[in-house]
């Protein structure tokens, strides 16, 4: 390992998600181990435009790997999409010495970082911190292992209600362009139906599948919905089928930011560990504009232009599992 790293910065950007703390915990005990300063940046790009970095020790984040949210907090920055606040930004961390940036994101936060390393040629690594789980080059992505089990925790809870009262109930995930937390929201829930961006499911079928349903005297269904599917949310999908389907007792339920918040589950702890621990690493050896993921249990680099460019295939066998135990 080179050993010529001696201060980087951490932040966290875009829109929060469970884990983000215990990934920044994981980048300052790693490189304490190595006797590299550790400067957190807070509020994301906008703090770095305006210098606000403070030194973080093993103390500082002591205590924090249960916790949601992030305690550097999180802004999106119009500012950083100009030249002119990007120049800012690097200006600030030059006046730092920082000889690294982890940028603790999504799509939003690496393609910035992407941009602002062949700008100005400050060696920037991306840790996927997001509940999407649409990040190409790793197999899933801080937060959303939490995000799938609140949301099949909010299901579990509202199938007693639709049970009680033979309801057909339509729950709104987000996902506004990533189908993955509806795929395995609907496989871990036992839903019967799911609208998400990667699949054209239409009205039609949803009908079909309901008075089929209906036939085998089952009154109550659940069906979860992407809020960036191709039909529209949830509230229009509904009235679409009461069009159709008038005797159904139809209701609409959009657990929205709840999925962001709460204390990240076993899985997203030690996946914000092995990855907070990896980006360090990956920059003293010398890696300057990758993603570190996971990949079959193993560490992988990914160029962040690719991570963000290259689109990440649902897995096929999900969805054909979701349609078969749907009947």
């Amino acid at each position: 390992m080179a050993q010529n790293i001696k201060k980087i910065a951490v932040f966290t950007s875009g829109g929060d998600a469970p884990g983000m703390n215990a990934t920044v915990r994981a980048v300052v005990r790693t490189a304490a181990n190595f006797d590299i300063e550790v400067f957190g940046i807070e509020a994301g790009y906008e703090g770095m435009i305006d210098g606000n970095l403070k030194k973080l020790e093993i103390r500082d984040v002591s205590n924090i790997l249960q916790r949601g949210g992030t305690f550097l907090k999180t802004a999106r920055s119009e500012r950083f999409l100009t030249a002119e606040g990007r120049n800012a930004a690097a200006q600030s961390l030059k006046k730092f010495k920082i000889d690294g940036c982890i940028a603790c994101g999504g799509n939003g936060t690496f393609t910035g970082a992407d941009l602002f390393y062949k700008e100005n040629g400050i060696p920037m690594i991306g840790i996927p911190c997001t509940i999407d789980n649409d990040l190409y080059g790793t197999d899933f992505t801080i937060g959303f292992d939490t995000a799938v089990n609140t949301a099949v925790e909010a299901v579990d809870k509202i199938r007693d209600t639709a049970e009680s009262h033979d309801r057909l109930f339509f729950i709104e995930v987000m996902g506004r362009n990533a189908g993955f937390l509806a795929l395995h929201t609907a496989i871990g829930s036992g839903a019967g139906n799911v609208f998400m961006p990667e699949k054209d499911t239409s009205i039609d079928e949803l009908v079909t599948s309901l008075k089929k349903a209906s036939k085998r005297k089952k009154l109550y269904s659940l069906v979860i919905v992407a809020e960036g599917n191709h039909v529209g949310n949830a509230d229009h999908i509904a009235a679409l089928v009461k069009e159709r389907l008038p005797e159904f007792d139809t209701r609409v339920t959009v657990i929205g930011h709840l999925q962001r918040g709460g204390s990240p589950s076993g899985l997203d702890r030690l996946l914000a560990s092995r990855l907070g621990n990896a980006a360090v690493e990956a920059l003293m050896d010398g890696h300057k504009n990758v993603m570190v993921g996971m990949d079959g249990n193993l560490i992988k680099h990914t160029p962040l232009a690719i991570a963000v460019k290259n689109q990440k295939e649902i897995n096929l066998d999900l969805l054909r599992l979701a349609e078969m135990l749907a009947i």
